[in-house]
């Protein structure tokens, strides 16, 4: 797979503070490892909103920040105009915590559910392929 990356996302993630950091590059890891099982060829890494952002040809942008006002938490974003969170809460429930139709959050303290987050990731990466199928296909 290949990763094209811009350097400005490497700048932005040493912007944070180590723990901060260490919680992004996690989910940054598990993007990439589901793009990579999912076959996906290329990837693009850039900055969208300031935020690291995640492309890929018939999918749909991820991307993933800390705010300042939520210090104790990180997110995941989605285009919030595609079914990708909807469908997240009416499969997942109260596994993750959702803001709106945009976002799941994570306290910076707490695991990730791995699995489960690997399956929102591949539906965003493949959203093109997936938007029309129930639940995109998640059920």
């Amino acid at each position: 797979m290949i990763i094209e990356s811009n350097p400005a996302v490497q700048e932005k993630l040493n912007s944070y503070s180590p723990k901060i950091k260490k919680r992004l590059k996690e989910l940054r890891r598990l993007i990439l490892d589901t793009a990579k099982d999912l076959k996906i060829e290329k990837i693009e890494e850039t900055l969208k909103w300031g935020e690291p952002s995640y492309l890929v040809k018939k999918g749909s942008t991820i991307r993933m920040d800390w705010k300042a006002k939520n210090p104790n938490q990180f997110g995941l974003y989605f285009k919030c105009t595609s079914k990708l969170v909807v469908s997240f809460k009416e499969v997942f429930g109260d596994l993750f915590k959702y803001e709106n139709k945009r976002a799941l959050l994570f306290n910076l303290d707490e695991s990730l559910p791995k699995d489960q987050l690997k399956q929102c990731i591949a539906a965003a990466l493949c959203y093109h392929s997936v938007k029309n199928q129930k639940f995109l296909g998640l059920k």
